[in-house]
């Protein structure tokens, strides 16, 4: 079983490459495919409507990917990130990092989080990743590390999450409940290099930030 990296047109820097390990199974979404080929990588597939990018670039994407599945811009169902999402899970990867999937656009970019439910059911530990957060979503118990990340933020992705207890924490909870709206759970900080965060029900999100 191989990492699925996901990469699609959002905000996605340079940087970004120094996360992706040689095993990893790359695949490209529209204009992410090309941000692998110009970073030095062939996706191992590109995937959507690739209405984003120009036709001498289109052609660089067709040459330089493993397998090419494209779809009408007009008549498609998903966007190109759950597609491309949708490919990496009928595969069965050990794991999903997804990059590329934040940027200008925030119906995009709620849209690409929602995805990490369909990870959750799925039992594949997924994260979505750039240069400013780190997001992943739990249900049960969750072990984060600081990864040069300052802040750990809890929302709710249900419309409420209770028995939270946090372990490693500058403020700690225990057995408490945080509702859809509230903020108590935003900007806490790891004390140490590995923080615990368990619940007893819902869904929460686990945002790691840095300004």
């Amino acid at each position: 079983m191989r990492r699925a990296v996901i990469v699609s047109g959002g905000s996605v820097s340079p940087s970004m490459k120094n996360l992706i390990q040689p095993n990893d199974l790359l695949i490209g979404a529209d204009r992410g495919a090309l941000w692998l080929i110009e970073q030095g990588y062939k996706p191992e597939i590109a995937i959507g409507d690739f209405d984003s990018v120009l036709p001498e670039q289109m052609e660089s994407i067709r040459e330089r990917s493993g397998r090419l599945v494209e779809c009408d811009p007009v008549w498609k169902d998903y966007t190109d990130t759950e597609m491309a999402f949708e490919t990496a899970l009928s595969i069965g990867p050990s794991s999903i990092m997804m990059l590329g999937v934040l940027g200008t656009r925030l119906d995009h970019s709620l849209a690409n989080i929602h995805l990490l439910k369909k990870a959750l059911e799925a039992e594949i530990p997924c994260k979505i990743t750039d240069e400013h957060n780190q997001i992943q979503l739990t249900r049960g118990m969750l072990r984060i590390s600081q990864d040069g990340y300052k802040y750990v933020t809890l929302l709710p992705l249900t419309t409420k999450v209770t028995g939270i207890t946090l372990t490693g924490f500058k403020y700690p909870l225990n057995d408490a409940e945080i509702e859809m709206g509230q903020s108590i759970g935003v900007s806490n900080e790891l004390l140490e290099e590995l923080g615990t965060i368990n619940i007893r029900d819902g869904l929460l999100l686990v945002i790691q930030s840095k300004d």
